[in-house]
Formats: C-alpha cells, structure tokens, sequence
C-alpha cells in the first residue's frame, strides 16, 4: 500500500496543475457552439444510433451494422453526416427507416440517452459532479484515503 500511496500523491499533484493551467486557458477561448456541432455531425457519433434505430425496427444488429456502414461509407463520399440525408437515400439501404429516423438521429437525443455512469447525458454528468463535489468537501486525508481505497481494488 505504501508504494501505491507515492503514485497516488503523484497524480493529484499532476491533476492540481493541470486545472490552473485549465482555469487560465478556459478563461481566454472562445466556444464555437456551431463549429462544435458541426465537428461532431462529421464524426458519425450517431452511427451507433442508427444501427440501433435499425434493430428495434426489426433488423438483425449484424446487418444494421453493415447498413449503417454503407451509409457512413456515402456520407463520408459526399462530405455529409448522417442526418442530413434525405429519407429516400436512407430508404435505398433499408425499408425499414421512417420519418421518426430524424429524431433518433438528433446528436442532442444521442447524447441525453446515455444515461449510463460517466455518461455524457445531462443527467449522468450531474451526477458525477455530485459526487466531485461530496468526496472533495470532505478533508483532503480523508479523500485521499477513499481514493486510494478504491485504486487498490483496481491495482
């Protein structure tokens, strides 16, 4: 335990400087909500999504799989993301796909269904600030202690 402890200490120092360099930087950028979004359309984060929408429709997930990667392999030909296809170019890869693919595909929906821990949704990001804030309101030994507690399960 003792060695473990030095590697802990180690990385809230590391932690401790990354954030004032963090708060310095966070204070003089510029967030570009459209640039941001547009970012994530041309990733395909709602790949995952769209297969999904093909399995509850009745698809088998290994032939959604490959639906979905003729399309991202279309979008990526004509520089699009998925949700900016038109229902008759969706419908040529499966009849299974309605008007309500939209809303499925929406990234704001991708990311509010993830209501997983460490997930991104609203919800589950509240929940972990939650729980920074309880083990950080407690004294530093006593924080350092649980974490180090729980590192030893994982080590």
């Amino acid at each position: 335990m003792q060695e473990e402890k030095e590697a802990v200490f180690d990385s809230i120092d590391n932690v401790k400087l990354t954030l004032e360099v963090f708060r310095e930087m966070y204070k003089s950028c510029t967030i570009r909500a459209d640039k941001l979004r547009k970012s994530a359309s041309l990733g395909f984060i709602n790949a995952t999504d769209c297969a999904d929408y093909l399995v509850k429709k009745g698809m088998a997930f290994r032939d959604a799989y490959k639906t979905v990667g003729s399309i991202v392999a279309l979008c990526v030909k004509e520089q699009k993301p998925i949700e900016e296809l038109p229902l008759e170019t969706l419908k040529e890869y499966s009849d299974k796909f309605e008007g309500d693919i939209y809303e499925a595909l929406d990234l704001i929906n991708c990311v509010e269904r993830r209501l997983v821990p460490g997930g991104p949704s609203k919800e589950s990001v509240g929940k972990q600030i939650s729980a920074v804030r309880e083990a950080a309101s407690k004294p530093s030994s006593s924080f350092v202690s649980e974490i180090s507690d729980e590192l030893t399960g994982v080590l």
